[in-house]
This record gives C-alpha cells, structure tokens and sequence, in this order.
C-alpha cells in the first residue's frame, strides 16, 4: 500500500508546490492565445481590437508589456495565426482579469466590433489559450534586445513535447540546470521560458527567443549546437530521450506589439 501511494503524495507536492509559486508570484504566469483567422478581414478586425482596446486595457490593469506576434512570410501558417502574449504576476490577477475588462467601459466601447461581431462576420475562426508557469531559473519574462524592422526579426516558438510527464520534468530541469544558462551566454534573447500548466500538446515546455533577422537566427543556432556546455550536457543520461516532438513556430512583432 505505501508503494502505490508514494507517486499519489509525490505528484500531490510538486502540484502544491507549483500552485503556491503561481499564488505567490515567484514564478509569473503567462497566457499564450492563439488565434486562427482565414483571411485579411478577420485579421483586420483582430488587430483593431488588439491595438485599440485589449492591449490599452491590459496596460491600465498594471500589465506593461503584452507581446502580439504574426508567422512570418515564409512559413505554411502565415496569414492564419495571430499569437497574444500576456503575462501576469501572478494567480490572482490571472483570474481577476477578465472580470475587470468586463467593467471596463473603455475596452468595452473600443473593443466594441469584436466584442459584439455578427455570428456570420466573426473576427476569427477558433482560439487556442495555453496556461503557462514561467521556469524557476527564469521566473519573469524580458522584453527582447533585438532591433531593425520589425518585419525583419525572428520570434521562435519552441514547443519541446516529451513522451510522458517524468521526461517533461526531466527536461525542464535540464534548462534550469544548465540549458538557459547557454542560451543565455550565446544571446539568444529571451522572452519567456514556461512549463505548460494546460494547453493542447501536454506534457510539453514552451519558450521564446528572438533575433535581428534569419541569419543571425541561423548563424546563433550554429553556434549553440557546437558550444562545449552543451556538448556535454546533451548526452547525460538523465537527459536523454527528454523531447519527442519540437514544434518551431517562426515568427515576427506586429507594429503594434509591446515585446
């Protein structure tokens, strides 16, 4: 009996654990929407409201920075994905959030086309919302370095799935134990790193890294899979078998977008 419940009380601490980071704002939450559109008026209307009433009414709640990020051209998805970046501080002005831009009369009046769209003229067509945890070694997100056009930077979303929980917790511990750190002295310019709380790929870790354009992108990946800290990181056997499917998502900053 004290073998079978063991897991139940280990798994029970780490989820415990987790919340009260989350309550305590040690660690920030993130909400990564994604909105699928199919066409240049869902897109149109989207930005509007994005520009004009969600972002502005974030920032009066004491969210500074909220990220609106776009596939870029070359990719199979472009013109059909808009990402939201919004970060919170914790659990409490997570679940608070909604109900005040409910009360918000000026998001309601800018937001107002969205907000009230037809059923047969809707603003896009489905939203996916990931909850995220940002990773203790990284517990807040940064607003990027990079400069020069926005059409021109590299957003990379990296969504590392694992085969099963204990693999996730594995590899989430191998950026806190030493992967960040790499990242981090190969400037890679970080937004966030985040384990996934709820979302569609679970069990999977998301992350954000950005880049003046795709050469510097190109040319800094070289860079990270020759490096001597992850050459001999990589390999460790507590490490290995971490990730079964990366799904890369390259993208770039809306001209409106606060990161």
């Amino acid at each position: 009996m004290k073998i079978q419940i063991l897991p139940m009380l280990l798994g029970l601490c780490v989820f415990c654990t987790v919340h009260l980071q989350a309550q305590s704002g040690k660690r920030e939450l993130y909400e990564l929407k994604t909105y699928h559109i199919k066409n240049a008026d869902q897109e149109k209307m989207l930005d509007e409201y994005l520009q004009q009433a969600y972002i502005p009414a974030a920032n009066r709640q004491g969210i500074q920075k909220v990220g609106v990020f776009k596939p870029r051209s070359t990719e199979e998805d472009a013109g059909k994905m808009v990402y939201v970046f919004t970060p919170f501080k914790n659990q409490k002005a997570y679940f608070e959030f909604e109900g005040k831009l409910q009360k918000d009369n000026n998001y309601q009046e800018k937001g107002k086309s969205y907000i009230h769209a037809a059923h047969d003229n809707p603003p896009y067509e489905r939203i996916e919302t990931a909850l995220l945890l940002a990773f203790s070694g990284m517990p807040a997100f940064k607003e990027s370095k990079v400069s020069g056009p926005k059409k021109d930077r590299v957003y990379e979303l990296r969504s590392y799935e694992a085969a099963t929980e204990r693999l996730y917790r594995q590899k989430v511990k191998m950026f806190n134990q030493g992967e960040i750190d790499i990242f981090d002295k190969l400037d890679f310019n970080h937004v966030f790193y985040a384990e996934t709380l709820a979302g569609a790929n679970m069990p999977n870790l998301m992350y954000m890294t950005t880049f003046e354009n795709m050469d510097t992108r190109n040319e800094k990946w070289k860079q990270f899979g020759a490096d001597p800290d992850w050459e001999a990181m990589k390999d460790l056997e507590e490490y290995k078998n971490t990730v079964s499917k990366n799904d890369t998502r390259l993208l770039y900053p809306a001209d409106y977008s606060q990161l």
